[in-house]
């Protein structure tokens, strides 16, 4: 019984890596998570009939999200002093992000922890969105394709020189490309991710959807 409650605090202390309550402005590096959204659509966003799936709509990667992070571990849900977005700021995101409602709820769970106000955390998120250069080729395809999940990670190099392979990861989800997360210093400058936050996909044939 002891050796399992010992595991269980391990687990809880070290495996989760997280804080959760945690204090606005002060954390480390922020991660830039891009989402390739005819997989997040294919995954999820048709069932519930999402406006970026639409066909025609020409959304690649999408921002997910621009998350302060710790070196290990990351908060959330911050205590803020400012006044949360207003509906034209989180609509004005939905070009990048492709929801109000993405915009609104990242704000909620992770802008409040930025330490920055509402216009001023949308706008470091959309200056870090356009910092980083998405591979153009992927936009090229006419029809799925499976291909190891590392040949995405070698695009955004190749796209931007200026990362190196422990600064960007890959996720896949069911099977599919799911995400690409660049490590950024609170200047945007791409910077090493921390140990919690590389979890590349090893997926030799994952899914890429095309643009619709």
């Amino acid at each position: 019984m002891r050796v399992l409650v010992l595991v269980l605090c391990l687990i809880q202390t070290v495996g989760l890596g997280r804080a959760h309550a945690g204090q606005a402005g002060q954390f480390d590096y922020y991660v830039l998570s891009l989402s390739w959204s005819p997989s997040w659509c294919a995954i999820e966003g048709d069932a519930r009939g999402a406006a970026q799936c639409n066909q025609d709509t020409g959304y690649g990667w999408v921002l997910h999200g621009l998350w302060p992070q710790y070196h290990q571990g990351w908060p959330d849900y911050c205590q803020s002093a400012f006044a949360p977005p207003s509906r034209s700021q989180t609509n004005a995101m939905a070009d990048i992000m492709g929801s109000s409602g993405l915009a609104w709820h990242q704000w909620k769970k992770h802008g409040t922890c930025s330490g920055l106000a509402p216009k001023d955390y949308f706008e470091t998120s959309r200056r870090a969105f356009n910092l980083i250069n998405r591979p153009a080729i992927l936009r090229q395809l006419e029809k799925p394709v499976s291909l190891p999940a590392k040949l995405i990670e070698q695009a955004f190099i190749k796209s931007n020189p200026e990362l190196q392979p422990d600064m960007v990861t890959i996720t896949c989800r069911q099977g599919r490309i799911q995400e690409a997360r660049i490590c950024l210093s609170k200047t945007l400058q791409p910077v090493p991710c921390g140990r919690d936050v590389v979890s590349d996909c090893t997926l030799k044939d994952a899914l890429l959807d095309p643009v619709r």
